[in-house]
């Protein structure tokens, strides 16, 4: 039976997600200009009108707008998306030019720029440390416990017993880093390196695909070679080596979302994979219904995602201005106001891009293009 949360549960639990995620990550970059004494006059959570707020003893301007899909902090001298020295910002008094974004060395705006990404990461570490106090840390040696009959490693030839050193040319030291090679490389030939009864050997194989649905309809296509572990150990984990825990697991996500990225650039993985707001709110919602952990973990991945996004060189991101601070680190002066002004163009009209191909996939996954799809045919039948 497929479970489908309600639309005002869904909602609720995609503004729970994303409110307080957009409130953190804008909350780095104020609290940073805080410290380096820049000015902000407008702190908002959400886009569109605003629909509350209030202004602080230092001038700033806290605002929810009714979207909330994303929201910014306005430095003070920020007139332009690029921040670039203008008259406008020439013409201020020169006390209120110190408090400007841009009157900061580059170093000092690169901080500013840098603290949101850097605290979304900050607090997916944080949840993930307290899922390993709280429940381990699940180690699982490189080792066939169990061949599925009739699957790829059936053909190929794994017995239990035997020990997977390499994948693909990969190292592999757990279980877990073959599980997370092999199902985003669904149909993808690869070399398997094992050691069986102190011998080295190696096979070849084709990743088998496994088409896996939730209890919610959701239907995934997984990589799968049919072997199974062994016998799982449950570690205890305490205050002191969480932080290492999940700062690995941390770079083990970025380094799934590098790849499936490659994947969609290279043509290997389909665009209509890619999700956007609606696919998010919608998984936001399953994950609610399923629990407060799945939740809180959803928040973790979500927390990642939004700080990996925004790393990405990419004019608008903060990625983008990264980029441009580390050409001017290097030219030691800013690239002129014309280049930064087309980049930011052409930044803007990637993102929106970006925005309308997984709109477009958001609503076909649910249902929206197959359903027109019929009605048409009936009026035209």
């Amino acid at each position: 039976m497929i479970e489908t949360p309600g639309i005002a549960f869904t909602i609720l639990a995609f503004a729970l997600v994303i409110g307080p995620l957009v409130f953190i990550h804008e909350m780095g970059h104020y609290l940073a200009g805080r410290m380096f004494g820049v000015k902000a006059d407008a702190f908002a959570v959400g886009f569109g009108r605003e629909i509350a707020g209030f202004t602080d003893s230092r001038g700033t301007r806290w605002k929810f707008g009714w979207l909330p899909l994303g929201g910014y902090v306005k430095f003070a001298g920020d007139m332009s998306p690029a921040s670039t020295p203008n008259a406008e910002w020439l013409a201020l008094p020169a006390a209120e030019r110190q408090q400007t974004f841009q009157a900061k060395p580059v170093w000092q705006r690169a901080i500013i720029v840098a603290a949101g990404p850097v605290i979304n990461f900050v607090l997916a570490i944080i949840i993930l440390g307290g899922f390993a106090v709280a429940y381990g840390d699940v180690r699982l040696q490189p080792v066939v416990g169990q061949v599925l009959p009739g699957s790829v490693a059936a053909s190929a030839g794994f017995v239990p017993g035997d020990r997977i050193t390499a994948i693909g040319g990969r190292e592999v030291d757990s279980f877990n880093d073959l599980i997370r090679y092999v199902q985003i490389r669904a149909q993808e030939r690869v070399r398997v390196d094992f050691v069986r009864a102190g011998t080295a050997r190696s096979r070849e194989l084709v990743i088998g695909t496994a088409l896996e649905r939730d209890r919610f309809g959701n239907e995934y296509r997984m990589g799968r070679i049919g072997i199974a572990p062994s016998n799982p150990v449950v570690v205890p984990v305490g205050l002191v080596e969480a932080p290492g825990i999940a700062v690995r697991r941390t770079g083990e996500i970025v380094t799934m979302m590098v790849e499936t990225i490659g994947q969609v650039i290279t043509g290997r993985r389909s665009v209509k994979e890619l999700g956007g707001p609606l696919s998010i709110a919608k998984v936001a919602g399953e994950q609610m219904s399923l629990g407060l952990d799945a939740y809180v973990f959803l928040v973790a991945l979500v927390s990642i995602n939004l700080g990996f996004i925004n790393l990405l060189p990419i004019p608008m991101l903060d990625g983008g201005h990264l980029f441009l601070y580390a050409i001017e680190a290097v030219r030691r002066r800013p690239v002129t106001p014309a280049v930064q002004e087309w980049a930011f163009r052409g930044g803007l009209a990637a993102i929106l891009l970006l925005m309308l191909v997984v709109t477009f996939n958001d609503l076909g996954a649910l249902g929206l293009w197959k359903s027109l799809g019929k009605n048409l045919a009936g009026l035209i039948g």
